[in-house]
């Protein structure tokens, strides 16, 4: 296989090798997030600011009359409306972590394995198609060197 096919090849791995290791890390900083709000966790109601679908700001105020509007948001945002009024579970050790009431890493798993099973639906083809393509440029009689047979 030529160089440049095989380092093409590398770089299609190792990029769906390094997305597939964030889509990890993803899930398991949402499992950290979730063990430290539910070690030491506090409900209430909240009102949403504004909503997206991967941020969305939240107002709310704890038993102790402080008022939080998180500056990363709310965990798990999907299908909020700004205006609306919904329960969070928030650390009481760190009020700016909260999450949507009944939402855990459950809600980031499927998403990140869809990530990385479409990541190497396209990376192992194109690796296919590289080896393949080196395979027949080491067939193929080298044409232009310019020497012919008599």
């Amino acid at each position: 296989m030529p160089v440049g096919l095989r380092r093409a090849a590398i770089s299609v791995c190792t990029v769906a090798t390094v997305v597939s290791v964030l889509m990890v890390l993803l899930v398991l900083a949402a499992w950290r997030n979730d063990h430290l709000i539910g070690s030491d966790k506090g409900v209430t109601t909240a009102e949403v600011l504004s909503a997206g679908r991967l941020r969305s700001a939240v107002i709310y105020v704890t038993p102790d009359g402080e008022t939080h509007n998180p500056k990363v948001g709310v965990l798990y945002p999907t299908n909020l409306t700004a205006g609306e009024r919904i329960n969070v579970e928030y650390s009481r050790a760190d009020p700016d972590l909260v999450r949507v009431a009944g939402r855990d890493v459950r809600v980031a798993l499927l998403p990140a394995l869809s990530v990385i099973v479409v990541v190497w639906l396209l990376a192992l083809p194109t690796v296919w198609i590289l080896y393949r393509v080196g395979r027949r440029a080491n067939r193929s009689p080298d044409v232009s060197s310019g020497v012919t047979s008599a």
